[in-house]
């Protein structure tokens, strides 16, 4: 007995994963003996993935047009013939897959489970948090899980942390725990039914592997054969590993705005290998105008989503999306910052520690501007910065600072700018500086004319 064929779900869980009513599910098996699930020792229905499957085969080809007993009839003629009708769209219908993977909007029981979760990672609880798991995985099929508690709930320990609230202790042991759960799922996954291959990984790096990891084990769920390479992959010898796998698609992730210029790399270097690849993460979501420099296919905003839009692009590959590459002189602009910008971090460290009363992060938030000014003339325009500004921003207020302490620190770091960025190609760093220092002033003055 495959993995898929094991009796695993529940009754509630079929109908939250296929939107069935109990009655219309129990119908379908005594007029049609399909599907047929096992029964516990107490007489309970227990359902296989290759049940839940077969219902969602069925409610696409009812989507499509056709009454419950024609779809039966078209399934039962398929394996008649030792064909799956799982692995195949009928003449006409090519739209076979869902949209999305379903989602639940007002349940209190997933709802309360993410709470429980939440409140053991931030304890530290590790066994409350196993067993708060472990009880939502025996309510509700792994998809639903993956994303509606243990996605969301990564999502508001984030804002926790970036709000002052959460360390990052606690969010790192959240993350761990979220992502060993998905490695123990991922290794009890079925082997591939489907023809074609796919790599996963993240962008040079990047670390933030749950994002990839849960599309890797979501494509196998659905049959892929899928090479997870996990965080941070590197360019060094990435060639032998596509000679070796000869992959049909090369997905990558890339969640912040240092990491999608790496990504850029990645995306030129299997260009040229004649590779297709396939991108998405939150940066490309908080900036849609970095979709215009990769060259590759952009996967979308909802991650739920993902691993059809793959499964798309890997059956009927559009033509190759156009790209903007980067000017010139941002190309120069870039060389000439990466040589100088040490100097200028030191300065502003001495000069903006001094005077940031008494601001532990002056350091952090120092690389950060740097690292973000080198990513957005790699990607060929300074304004890809603007949202991370404003998180500085909120990081500044969530340690007590006022908006004031940002204006110092840019104004710092324009002023050390134009003390070492004395040739042409610095002068686009310099005005893009001047401009924000100039905006946050203004914003500030506003803000102190309200108040009065």
């Amino acid at each position: 007995m495959t993995n898929d064929e094991t009796p695993a779900y529940n009754l509630k869980a079929v109908v939250q994963e296929t939107g069935l009513k109990p009655d219309t599910l129990r119908a379908w098996e005594r007029r049609y003996s399909l599907p047929e699930p096992n029964r516990t020792s107490g007489g309970h229905r227990l359902y296989s993935q290759q049940d839940i499957n077969t219902l969602k085969w069925l409610l696409a080809r009812q989507e499509e047009g056709l009454s419950i007993s024609r779809a039966v009839s078209l399934w039962r003629s398929l394996k008649s013939e030792g064909r799956d009708p799982l692995q195949v769209t009928p003449l006409g219908h090519a739209e076979e897959v869902p949209l999305a993977y379903p989602t639940i909007e007002s349940d209190n029981t997933i709802v309360e489970l993410r709470r429980a979760w939440i409140e053991a990672c931030t304890s530290f609880d590790e066994r409350k948090a196993e067993l708060v798991l472990n009880q939502a995985f025996s309510y509700y099929a792994p998809e639903i899980v993956c994303f509606e508690l243990l996605q969301r709930a990564l999502a508001e320990i984030g804002s926790g942390w970036y709000e002052g609230v959460v360390t990052v202790q606690q969010e790192h042991f959240a993350s761990a725990l979220a992502v060993r759960r998905l490695n123990s799922l991922l290794s009890a996954s079925p082997a591939p039914t489907r023809s074609g291959r796919l790599i996963v990984g993240c962008a040079p790096g990047d670390t933030h592997t749950f994002s990839p990891l849960l599309v890797t084990y979501l494509l196998r769920r659905r049959g892929w054969d899928v090479i997870y390479l996990g965080a941070d992959v590197p360019i060094n010898r990435f060639q032998s590993t596509i000679e070796t796998t000869r992959p049909n698609l090369v997905v990558f992730s890339a969640q912040l705005l240092d990491t999608a210029a790496t990504l850029l790399d990645v995306a030129h270097y299997v260009r040229d290998i004649d590779v297709p690849l396939a991108y998405g993460g939150y940066v490309f979501n908080a900036v849609p105008e970095l979709t215009r420099r990769i060259p590759g296919y952009f996967l979308g905003e909802a991650l739920d989503k993902v691993p059809f839009v793959i499964e798309r692009l890997i059956q009927s590959p559009p033509p190759a999306p156009d790209y903007e590459p980067v000017s010139e002189v941002y190309r120069e602009a870039w060389a000439y910052f990466r040589e100088r910008s040490g100097i200028i971090e030191m300065e502003v460290w001495q000069n903006f520690g001094a005077t940031s009363n008494g601001f532990s992060g002056g350091n952090d938030v120092t690389h950060y501007l740097t690292r973000n000014i080198l990513s957005a003339l790699k990607l060929g325009d300074l304004h890809y910065i603007g949202s991370n500004l404003i998180w500085i921003e909120g990081m500044l207020l969530n340690h007590n600072l006022s908006s004031q302490v940002l204006c110092h620190f840019l104004k710092t770091y324009h002023e050390a700018a134009l003390r070492h960025l004395d040739r042409p190609p610095g002068q686009l760093i310099i005005q893009w500086l001047a401009d924000v220092v100039g905006a946050c002033e203004k914003t500030f003055s506003q803000d102190i004319a309200n108040r009065q």
